[in-house]
């Protein structure tokens, strides 16, 4: 009996070793297969990068001297601080962090800061249109989807009247108020293994294609636009989208024409502007393109405080060439150079609906006016409006009248011509292009001196901006009014040219 007992204890103890073993090995094992399900991609280790791409500085931070700019990033737990830019209110390709993070946690915690660092202390800047407690909403604070490479929070990609990508400290308003507002162009994304920016999980949970196999220009649904930019923006790249005749932020680009700009910075949710511009080599054969790097950034600060993002062409496509010289420019030869270096006789005709052109010649005259390129009769300033010219003899004299850096003319000058552009002409409003609004002694100059922009005589070299129709009687509101389809081709009656006027 005394055998027996311990034979059974003995048994006992053998099972009971046996089924934990077996226990400990199946909880392993679904331990093993809990880690596999929630790796968001078994092919690589996860990391993300984000690319700074560009800081510009809006308001003028420091009255002494220029930014001296440097960044902080926190990625989760680290944090990363950049070297420091001196001296210098816009910056580009700036700046890149990589880290790796968790890859079973879908979304990594993010907060870009600005500072700006002098002899009294370091400012923290304005890169937010959120206002909240932290950091008085001057900070940029997001997540991003590592299922989706999406990120969301302070900036996100449909909707945002900033631009996905893109911090505007004057996106909350505060356009005229000094708040070191500047604004920030990043990317975000992590490594994938066939490098086509679709990330695992949603090349197998959701597209279904192969994550070894790069997908970067394929167009399954053959609506003219590739999966990259569909996914990167909100759209189906699975179901067959009107991107021709679809334009969300109503900058009368389509989508198809936002793609093809994309590489350029454009948003289908947001406004964009292009302009090319060409010029004549002088006689002297003193070329402009320095003066015009200068003026690119003066020009755009208008329109980025309002989220209406500049492009000036300057050779990023195909502008910045030089016209052959001429000593007085006819009207003729100005649609001759139209036809030559912007539609480049056909070759180029695609940019008819997404470019305006300017004309830097030496002499014409007027000394400076809008036209249309292929709408007839071309003066006047008719829808289908599209270029303008300026010419070197008007800079010069503006430039000494006013006492003013000729790349300050220029820009002057570029934002009043692009407004005929926009569809603000003289009579529409009444206190555009009227001579007396420049002259004390007529009425027109008290009539109109509350229209208070870029496009009133009285203040053409002495506001760079349009209105926004806050300055009392006979004020109008340019900004609110810009047609951005005014340049888009049309069929269009014969006008008066009378209206036709500096």
């Amino acid at each position: 009996m005394k055998k027996l007992l311990i034979y059974i204890i003995v048994i006992g103890l053998i099972f009971n070793i046996f089924i934990s073993t077996t226990s400990s090995f199946n909880i392993e094992e679904r331990k093993e297969n809990i880690i596999i399900l929630e790796d968001f991609d078994p092919l690589v280790d996860i990391n993300i990068t984000i690319d700074i791409l560009a800081i510009r500085a809006l308001d003028k931070i420091d009255l002494l001297s220029d930014p001296d700019f440097f960044l902080k990033i926190f990625i989760n737990d680290e944090d990363f601080k950049s070297p420091k830019w001196r001296d210098t209110s816009n910056i580009y390709n700036c700046w890149s962090v990589t880290t790796d993070v968790p890859d079973d946690i879908e979304n990594v915690k993010i907060k870009i800061e600005l500072w700006d660092s002098n002899l009294l202390k370091n400012k923290l800047c304005d890169i937010s249109s959120e206002r909240n407690n932290d950091n008085n909403g001057y900070s940029i604070d997001i997540f991003y989807n590592i299922k989706t490479g999406i990120w969301f929070g302070d900036d996100y990609n449909i909707g945002d009247s900033s631009g996905y990508g893109r911090g505007c400290g004057s996106g909350d308003g505060s356009i005229y108020k000094k708040e070191n507002d500047c604004e920030i162009w990043f990317d975000i994304y992590q490594n994938d293994f066939d490098n086509d920016n679709l990330p695992y999980w949603i090349e197998t949970s959701v597209y279904e294609t192969d994550p070894t196999i790069n997908n970067i220009g394929d167009d399954s649904d053959q609506d003219g636009v590739p999966i990259e930019w569909e996914h990167r923006w909100g759209f189906n790249p699975l179901i067959w989208e009107d991107h021709q005749n679809f334009d969300p932020d109503g900058d009368s680009l389509n989508n198809t024409e936002e793609f093809i700009t994309s590489e350029f910075g454009s948003d289908p949710y947001r406004k964009d502007i292009f302009l090319e511009i060409d010029y004549m080599k002088y006689e002297n054969n003193s070329a402009q393109i320095e003066i015009f790097k200068k003026v690119k950034e003066i020009v755009k600060n208008p329109y980025h405080r309002r989220n209406i993002i500049f492009h000036l062409d300057l050779g990023e496509v195909d502008g910045g060439e030089e016209i052959p010289y001429d000593n007085d420019s006819s009207f003729e030869e100005l649609l001759e150079h139209y036809q030559n270096y912007f539609t480049h006789n056909g070759e180029q005709s695609w940019k008819r609906g997404i470019f305006h052109y300017a004309l830097i010649v030496d002499y014409c005259r007027p000394s400076g006016y809008g036209f249309s390129g292929d709408v007839y009769p071309h003066w006047g300033y008719i829808p289908g409006t599209n270029c303008f010219v300026l010419s070197k003899d008007l800079i010069e004299r503006k430039s000494e009248l006013f006492r003013k850096s000729d790349e300050y003319i220029f820009a002057y000058l570029f934002m009043h011509e692009m407004g005929h552009n926009f569809g603000i002409r003289f009579g529409n409003p009444m206190g555009c292009d009227l001579r007396g609004t420049s002259n004390p002694l007529r009425p027109s100059f008290w009539l109109f001196r509350n229209y208070k922009s870029v496009m009133n005589y009285q203040y053409t070299y002495l506001i760079l901006d349009y209105s926004d129709g806050s300055h009392g009687k006979r004020d109008f509101d340019d900004w609110e009014n810009i047609d951005l389809s005014w340049f888009e081709y049309v069929n269009s009656d014969p006008v008066d040219k009378s209206l036709m006027l500096l």
